[in-house]
């Protein structure tokens, strides 16, 4: 496996960021919603939207983590992660997230969530969120609503999950 290089996107990496968002998915959809949350002065924490390079330095992967509530407590959403298809399963976006989470939690963060595979983010010390008090305003599987806890000693915030408004739920 390669070893990647990270670090926090600058401005210069904003259409990138877009681009391989946009490539990652089906969709537009994951990389407007980047756009939406860099908008949103309450949802975007500078330093925690974590992109991965390449030799070359060119961007191959992006991670974000963003502010939610959790019981009208702070947390942060990580969502979404994406990789250049070409560079998938290389580690690119594993090396994103946990370089994002370091991140977090040097600023002082501590509950982390997010909605994804379940075979795929446990490698992080994801865990049912519901074991920690933590519930989606929505239906969803238990093994794919998870959360982490990035200073276990210190106590989390319980309830429901309020997602910032580009989320749309």
């Amino acid at each position: 496996m390669t070893t990647w290089t990270t670090r926090p996107e600058t401005p210069d990496d904003i259409a990138v960021v877009h681009a391989v968002n946009a490539a990652a998915f089906p969709t537009e959809e994951e990389a407007n919603l980047v756009d939406a949350l860099r908008a949103d002065p309450e949802a975007w924490i500078e330093g925690l939207s974590t992109v991965t390079v390449d030799e070359s330095g060119t961007v191959v992967g992006h991670a974000l983590l963003t502010r939610c509530t959790v019981g009208g407590e702070p947390a942060l959403a990580l969502a979404p992660c994406a990789v250049l298809p070409d560079h998938q399963r290389t580690g690119a976006g594993g090396a994103a997230i946990r370089a994002g989470l370091e991140a977090a939690s040097k600023q002082g963060e501590n509950l982390v969530v997010v909605l994804g595979h379940a075979e795929y983010y446990p490698r992080f010390g994801f865990v049912p969120a519901s074991g920690l008090g933590v519930t989606a305003p929505f239906e969803v599987p238990d093994e794919a609503f998870m959360a982490l806890l990035l200073h276990p000693e210190r106590e989390a915030p319980r309830g429901a999950i309020a997602y910032p408004a580009a989320f749309g739920v």
